[in-house]
């Protein structure tokens, strides 16, 4: 994630949670590109069937973000978080939607990459995986939390670190952990 416009960012942000709409609306500029990154992230090799897209999940999860006027943005890592959770959440709703439409058929799939990955090789579907990390989130909220922000917000291991409150060197061992564990629920889950 770029860190150029961080500080203006950061300031907007607190400017929206005290209030003020016009902070709100000058923010939307500074970060609609790196909201597009991280829907062409989460939307990279979808079926060609799927009618979403990236705009349209940019779109949305920005309107989702600007119903929450008493967000207690922390900064600009947060906000890029919280709008990857809110991205992933549309995806899901989407493809349990297209998956409901044509009974269970064609499901939303996100391919994942190395730099955020759980595996580079291989077509995830989304709604197995957020069944997967709904399980983690009661196993372990934190783990739960880094899969997100790397998978779906592309944070870097420092930014997550910093976003989460811990050490880079317990997230990199965290976010081992969170995606060998999702890895080995989703198998499992597959052959069933």
């Amino acid at each position: 994630m770029a860190s150029g416009s961080s500080q203006p960012v950061t300031e907007l942000l607190a400017r929206w949670k005290s209030g003020d709409v016009s902070a709100r609306d000058a923010l939307v500029p500074l970060v609609y590109d790196e909201l597009r990154r991280i829907a062409r992230r989460c939307m990279s090799n979808q079926s060609s069937s799927n009618t979403l897209q990236p705009t349209a999940l940019v779109h949305e999860a920005y309107l989702r973000l600007a119903r929450h006027d008493s967000m207690d943005w922390q900064d600009r890592a947060h906000f890029f978080a919280l709008a990857a959770q809110m991205m992933r959440q549309i995806l899901v709703d989407h493809a349990r939607k297209q998956a409901a439409a044509k009974r269970g058929g064609n499901a939303l799939t996100v391919v994942v990459d190395e730099g955020s990955a759980i595996s580079r090789e291989r077509n995830l579907d989304l709604i197995a995986l957020d069944d997967a990390m709904k399980r983690l989130a009661s196993l372990d909220p934190r783990q739960c939390q880094i899969v997100e922000l790397r998978f779906f917000g592309g944070l870097s291991i420092e930014e997550t670190a910093q976003t989460v409150n811990i050490s880079p060197a317990t997230t990199k061992r965290e976010w081992a952990t969170a995606r060998l564990w999702l890895y080995q629920t989703m198998s499992s889950h597959s052959q069933l």
